[in-house]
């Protein structure tokens, strides 16, 4: 992997460099770990991806790692899927549609077995019905209705039909325990039913098993991967760094993949 030379700190505030080096060091022990469980069957790959900074740097740590191998070694499908609630932010609407355009380009032009996926709800589920056709209440903290209709249903939709096909799957997903102590206590409890290394079964999808490769990752490593190493399918970490910094006061909004995710109706990311 190429690093780019960008400052993410302030030169009082920059990380030492034995520190960058450990980070650099974990990353690659990271990569190996990638490519030894991509390589040891031809289960096919589906990633979460919600053009966050997560989600992203969870799509570029596998791509890395898998442009890595001989091409005659990228034998199995990883799918990338993104659901458009259709009520999206239009900022970050763009945003998404976008980089799945360019990982389609950068896909083919450097032979990867990336396919990306925009998903939408069905019509009955979709937002405007729920709010005036059925007489839903706005979505609020304590009601969060549009959670499951509009986000989590089709992409696991999608997920059974990769099932049906292929007979299992491995969803990678880009959920870290430093989000917020429930998160961290769920992932925790999933730990140990893990049936391989570092791979615990779905817990909601049968014949799916769960991987979640920078679950230990803090927020400030996140951004230092993003900043620090170069985006492989040409769209500008920089540019989302700028996005997330008009988000929210702390910068955070985590990617939504289940009710007990925290939502952030109050930032740019948040569900209208």
């Amino acid at each position: 992997m190429n690093a780019e030379q960008i400052n993410l700190f302030p030169p009082s505030q920059n990380t030492p460099n034995t520190k960058i080096e450990e980070f650099v060091a974990s990353i690659e022990l990271l990569t190996q770990e990638i490519q030894e469980l991509y390589c040891l069957d031809h289960i096919p790959w589906v990633i979460g991806y919600s053009g966050g900074k997560d989600s992203t740097a969870t799509l570029q740590l596998i791509w890395n790692a898998i442009a890595q191998l001989p091409p005659e070694k990228r034998h199995k499908t990883i799918h990338v899927i993104t659901t458009d609630t259709l009520v999206e932010n239009p900022v970050v609407s763009a945003w998404v549609k976008k980089s799945l355009e360019k990982m389609q380009e950068a896909a083919k032009i450097q032979n990867m077995p990336v396919q990306p996926h925009l998903l939408v709800p069905e019509i009955p589920q979709t937002y405007w019905v729920g709010l005036i056709g059925k007489g839903y209440p706005a979505p609020r903290h304590k009601f969060r209705w549009c959670t499951g209709r509009l986000k989590v249903d089709p992409s696991n939709r999608f997920i059974r039909n990769v099932v049906r096909s292929s007979g299992e799957t491995i969803v990678v997903l880009g959920t870290r325990k430093t989000e917020s102590p429930n998160r961290a206590a769920i992932m925790e409890k999933r730990e140990l039913k893990r049936v391989r290394e570092r791979l615990c079964p779905h817990p909601h999808l049968p014949s799916s098993l769960l991987y979640t490769p920078i679950e230990t990752w803090l927020t400030d490593e996140v951004w230092l991967y993003l900043m620090q190493f170069e985006n492989p399918w040409n769209y500008s970490n920089k540019d989302l760094f700028a996005m997330y910094r008009g988000a929210t006061a702390d910068n955070e909004c985590p990617l939504v993949i289940d009710t007990s995710t925290p939502s952030c109706g109050s930032s740019r990311f948040g569900c209208w």
